[in-house]
């Protein structure tokens, strides 16, 4: 098993993406720290469907755009398990909003958990790496928004550029201890949220992508592991995108944009 007796923390990893990446780590052999937000359900069955599997897996929630509330965390996982080889920096909020009527609440949540709580989780985890001496991967999850301006989505895009440029100097800075720093950004993938917000998502989305359909969040499992096992033990500052040649063509599906800003709540 690629992830054997490693220990990996998953934020925002009760739902979509973040689910898939903290099941497929325990089916490679990894104890997954489950991390969302206190008060739900879902994240604890996550936990429960990785220990049913014979993997092992507990949950820890906190909001994780409070640095105190990071920083209780990693002392947590110091102490129960004395190492940390791995951390996925999944957390994220969209925060639909028409460009002229964004205002600054909106934008410092999306900020404050997007780029404030990944930086903070990496600093607290690098920490760990490299008082272990044994170094370890930092894995940021972007979009392939950070550079395909996507309607109605000014600060999740700001925010996901903030996390890739903010990579790049992470890698460079934790290269000296062998702690690795790579992001990936999914294109669009099929999660509840997306599904939820445009009921024809998959349509929409699915005519402007070259391989003529959206993603699975399952999909993400591949390039995560990749990352975090010891496969990519020379891989670090790199980004790239798993979006089923989106990237490459740049079209968009503007119907769908439209329907998620109404859908979501968001300020029209």
């Amino acid at each position: 098993m690629r992830l054997d007796k490693k220990i990996a923390l998953v934020t925002g990893a009760g739902k979509g993406i973040g689910k898939e990446i903290a099941e497929g780590f325990a089916v490679e052999g990894a104890i997954v720290i489950i991390n969302d937000l206190p008060g739900t359900s879902y994240a604890q069955e996550v936990v429960d469907a990785i220990k049913e599997k014979g993997g092992k897996a507990e949950l820890y929630a906190t909001d994780v755009s409070n640095v105190e509330n990071i920083r209780k965390m990693f002392a947590y996982i110091q102490q129960e398990y004395g190492q940390l080889d791995v951390l996925v920096n999944n957390a994220g909020i969209t925060g639909w909003s028409d460009f002229f009527n964004t205002d600054e609440v909106l934008f410092d949540k999306v900020i404050g958990l997007n780029i404030k709580g990944t930086l903070f989780c990496a600093i607290e985890a690098a920490r760990m790496m490299k008082e272990n001496g044994k170094g370890g991967s930092i894995i940021n999850i972007s979009s392939i928004c950070s550079v395909l301006s996507v309607k109605n989505l000014i600060c999740y895009s700001t925010s996901k550029g903030g996390i890739e440029a903010m990579s790049k100097q992470m890698a460079v800075e934790l290269a000296p201890y062998n702690i690795r720093v790579n992001t990936f950004g999914p294109g669009p993938i099929n999660t509840e949220r997306n599904l939820s917000e445009d009921p024809d998502y998959k349509q929409n989305w699915g005519s402007v992508i070259p391989m003529k359909r959206t993603g699975e969040p399952e999909e993400m499992i591949g390039p995560a592991i990749f990352l975090a096992s010891d496969e990519s033990s020379y891989v670090t500052g790199q980004l790239f995108y798993v979006d089923g040649g989106w990237s490459v063509q740049g079209k968009f599906a503007a119907e769908s944009m439209d329907s998620q800003l109404q859908n979501s709540g968001g300020k029209g």
